[in-house]
């Protein structure tokens, strides 16, 4: 292929890439000001433990954390049974403890998909790493780094340090960042990715590139002992399928674009019509509703062929369910009850219809569009839970700021939408915390609730495992005895590296955040995904 075109086809698909990055960059976090510790040794009394192992739950437990590590794990007694105090690890004087008895305590969540706000969203990182925290999320992979790899590394650091209020960071530069032109041969991939390992990247995350470039760049990522996302964008996935890029050493894949394309048994290509337009976010995102009806079935040999080349080659699937869900039920994605206290009006009219801002494609979307996507998703959840069955890895990422996604509560809808794929609730658990573990590399440290690993944890007064529901920051419906409606659950405490945060407090600050943010505009969601007048239009991201 001539250099000029290659560079023309090339630099396309960067357009295209960057209309769905946020460039500029959005505030820093605060230095923290809430969340008690890490403390010397802390006592987290009388749970019930839900681990990620596999295990069936098991309480009363006390668990024993010194500075920010789990130190004990002692089973003290019998539902039902008063717990004998002899049984119990014993506290000192400078000791704290956190009587959490009937409760209920998870491995911290792991979000695979987690961007950390954006300008054209208006979302500063206090306000998204409060929502994280708030629905127990300790873990985050910010597949493109937005704000900037400098910014999201400054940003890792303080987490790490607990200087402030967020989860653990892991930076996945998109390939070519920051490049000073378009990257077009081999030699120029390899050096692009040694310098962002230099520059302290975890890895990288792909849109697709040619795939000589694509090929280079991934063996040279392994090399650095890094690892790789991709989001295999139609511009490049008739090239390099989802299978195509493992074989060439992707770990993991991001949605499902790439899969129907390496079950095809037909074509090579989707069925496009004559008028699509990629540009037309509405044509992109109708045809994808008809894309998996086009690839093999369930159960056939290319099913099960490519099943098993990807699980063979330890392959991550991260779906990302919930990001997709205005595509079968639009109603139901944008008037969820959260967002009326919890979005802010600058993310509200971004996700409001645009023919500019990248997820905001309402342009004519109805019946036929949903009922395809509906289709699409049973396909999708199939393949995911054969996937899971069989010995794949399956992750949990929300993907939230698009889409009428919002930050911790999209990820608590991902855990619901696993469950309707056909995990049982423990695998949802598994899926959200050691899988996530194992995809970044970082099972032996978090992930599960073991002797040796960082006390990261979420704690509730409900049993999740009944209803994920109740993992909401709203919480979920209950009719009391009294014939009294009530809300019950939400995240009680959160505990990142050691330090315990009042969750409900985070999600307190929120609200303030937005409830001021509306004060100021005199702005109230009247029409859902229609700007109202006050305040101005997002321009594309």
């Amino acid at each position: 292929m001539p250099k000029v075109i290659r560079k023309l086809i090339v630099g396309c698909l960067l357009l295209a890439v960057n209309s769905q990055l946020v460039r500029a960059q959005v505030d820093k976090a605060s230095a923290r000001n809430q969340g008690d510790g890490p403390f010397g040794r802390l006592i987290i009394r009388g749970v019930t433990l839900i681990n990620s192992t596999g295990a069936p739950p098991m309480g009363p437990v006390d668990i024993v954390v010194e500075k920010n590590r789990i130190a004990q794990i002692k089973q003290v007694g019998y539902p039902g049974v008063p717990v004998d105090p002899k049984s119990r690890p014993t506290s000192g004087p400078a000791d704290k403890e956190l009587n959490c008895d009937g409760m209920y305590l998870m491995p911290g969540f792991v979000d695979m998909h987690g961007h950390i706000g954006g300008q054209a969203q208006g979302a500063s990182a206090d306000y998204v790493f409060k929502l994280w925290l708030g629905h127990g999320i300790t873990t985050i992979r910010d597949p493109s780094c937005g704000n900037g790899l400098d910014w999201v590394l400054d940003q890792r650091a303080k987490s790490d340090r607990n200087e402030i209020i967020a989860p653990r960071i892991k930076a996945y530069t998109v390939f070519g960042q920051g490049a000073k032109e378009s990257i077009t041969t081999a030699e120029q991939a390899r050096a692009w990715v040694q310098q962002n390992a230099k520059r302290g990247a975890d890895g990288i995350k792909f849109f697709g590139a040619e795939p000589t470039v694509f090929r280079a760049a991934l063996e040279e990522n392994k090399k650095l002992g890094l690892r790789s996302a991709c989001h295999h964008a139609q511009l490049e996935v008739a090239r390099m399928n989802a299978l195509a890029t493992a074989k060439a050493g992707l770990t993991s894949m991001e949605h499902w674009y790439g899969l129907p394309e390496a079950l095809f048994e037909d074509k090579t290509v989707q069925n496009y019509p004559a008028t699509y337009n990629y540009n037309n976010e509405q044509d992109r995102f109708t045809e994808a509703g008809n894309l998996w009806q086009q690839a093999a079935k369930p159960g056939t040999d290319r099913w099960n062929k490519v099943m098993d080349e990807l699980i063979a080659l330890d392959f991550t699937l991260d779906p990302t369910f919930n990001i997709y869900e205005a595509n079968r039920e639009l109603m139901l994605a944008r008037r969820a009850e959260w967002h009326d206290d919890y979005t802010l009006p600058s993310l509200w009219r971004f996700y409001g219809p645009s023919r500019i801002s990248h997820g905001s494609y309402w342009q004519n979307w109805g019946t036929e569009q949903e009922v395809a996507w509906k289709k699409n998703y049973q396909l999708w959840m199939a393949f995911i839970n054969d996937y899971k069955n069989r010995g794949g890895r399956v992750t949990t990422g929300s993907d939230s700021g698009f889409i009428y996604q919002l930050y911790g509560f999209a990820y608590i809808r991902e855990l619901e939408l696993l469950r309707e794929a056909g995990f049982h609730p423990l695998e949802v658990v598994r899926a959200a915390t050691i899988k996530g573990a194992e995809a970044l590399g970082m099972a032996d440290q978090i992930g599960s609730v073991e002797v040796g690993k960082l006390a990261d944890f979420v704690i509730v007064k409900e049993n999740p495992l009944a209803n994920l529901k109740t993992l909401y920051g709203t919480g979920a419906i209950h009719l009391n005895e009294k014939n009294e409606v009530e809300r019950v659950g939400g995240v009680t405490y959160t505990v990142k590296d050691g330090v315990v945060y009042d969750a409900k407090k985070l999600l307190a600050d929120v609200r303030k955040i937005v409830a001021d943010a509306k004060a100021t505009e005199k702005f109230e969601i009247t029409q859902p995904g229609v700007a109202p007048k006050a305040g101005k239009l997002s321009g594309g991201n």
